[in-house]
């Protein structure tokens, strides 16, 4: 019998991003393949086993992620599973422990932006994505974006890559009245609001954001409060600043660790969700919102104009009028957000983690069978 391996160490530190796409990954190919056998390379840290099959095995591992001897380190430790194929979905391999290697570029925004990350971020993607994509077998990419990004500044070959687009949970979809206006107690926030999901750092462009926001609110006063939530990642303390620089203290909502449960609810409480990134390799916020029957605004750059289609407003994230400019239009323009949510009720139902893993899955016979 064939083994793969799969490596989710990165759920012990995180949850969502890359943590959310390999969880989702793994429930699915359990349910689409019943005879290959996997083993799933957990931190030994981690309490948690996501084994949700018979022929899942779990395997604990001592090495780190992002840790500087990750490579050598996590290849002494697999060597022994005698792997046929090994998926990273951080797609940094180790050095060798398998007979075939698979990887999953979500985006190359350090290379484009390096200046958006720490150094110690940039030494480990900067410093090793060109040997990985070397290294790998097969490369999944998660949007045509990434795709031509791996072609266009790495030199992968079109052969070895394969697009597969992400998926939304089903816990993402219009919710009766009574839940949302609960989690809006819970949260302590009003109906109605501008949304932001997402990580706290410059490639988010919150910095124009507030920029806009604060254009808005003068030429519309009346206009719903910002609702930032999500996680600190690096550089984001000028945030701060620049919020009480602008006078918005009392109009930006910080919302910082929502848990799950209670996202759909917040994306069917606003008025408006908006992705105003540098660059982004899916764009996850824009689907679940959409999902949930909540109009969207996201950047005309990398992957979220895919993603959301005819059903979203695109905007330039370097021109923060711009961003205003479309905030007031779905904010007063009732016929225009009555469409946009209706489109991407629509548009959401073509993206399944289903389909996701069924992609990885031919992926991996290839590979087994070559």
């Amino acid at each position: 019998m064939s083994t793969i391996g799969i490596d989710a160490r990165l759920l012990y530190y995180r949850q969502g991003g890359i943590a959310a796409y390999t969880r989702h990954l793994i429930e699915q190919l359990a349910i689409l393949d019943s005879t290959t056998h996997y083993e799933i390379l957990h931190s030994r840290k981690d309490t948690h086993t996501l084994a949700p099959g018979p022929n899942f095995t779990r395997v604990s591992l001592w090495t780190p992620s992002h840790h500087r001897m990750e490579r050598w380190a996590l290849a002494a430790e697999i060597i022994r599973l005698r792997l046929d194929v090994l998926h990273s979905p951080d797609f940094i391999p180790p050095l060798c422990g398998a007979r075939r290697f698979v990887i999953t570029v979500h985006d190359l925004n350090f290379l484009y932006y390096p200046q958006f990350l720490t150094a110690d971020s940039r030494r480990y993607y900067n410093g090793q994505i060109a040997r990985a994509v070397r290294q790998a077998d097969h490369i999944l990419a998660c949007s045509e974006a990434t795709r031509n990004d791996l072609i266009e500044r790495l030199g992968v070959p079109e052969s070895r890559i394969t697009v597969h687009l992400e998926g939304v949970d089903s816990s993402f979809h219009p919710l009766p009245e009574e839940e949302i206006a609960a989690a809006c107690r819970t949260l302590n926030l009003p109906r109605g609001f501008i949304l932001f999901v997402g990580t706290f750092e410059p490639r988010k462009n919150l910095a124009g954001l507030l920029q806009a926001y604060h254009q808005l609110r003068a030429s519309l006063p009346g206009s719903p409060p910002l609702v930032l939530a999500g996680r600190r990642g690096w550089l984001y303390e000028s945030l701060f600043e620049q919020v009480s620089s602008l006078g918005l203290e009392s109009y930006v909502l910080w919302r910082e660790d929502i848990p799950q449960p209670l996202l759909p609810a917040l994306y069917n409480a606003a008025a408006v969700l908006v992705l105003p990134s540098f660059y982004e390799g899916f764009g996850l916020p824009a689907l679940e919102a959409m999902a949930c029957g909540t109009p969207v605004i996201v950047t005309n750059r990398s992957a979220p104009p895919e993603i959301v289609g005819e059903a979203g407003l695109l905007i330039d994230p370097d021109r923060p009028e711009e961003i205003a400019g479309r905030l007031q239009e779905v904010l007063t323009d009732s016929a225009l957000a009555a469409r946009l949510r209706q489109a991407g009720l629509a548009r959401a139902v073509m993206f399944t983690w289903r389909q996701t893993a069924a992609v990885v899955h031919h992926v991996y016979q290839q590979l087994l069978s070559s």
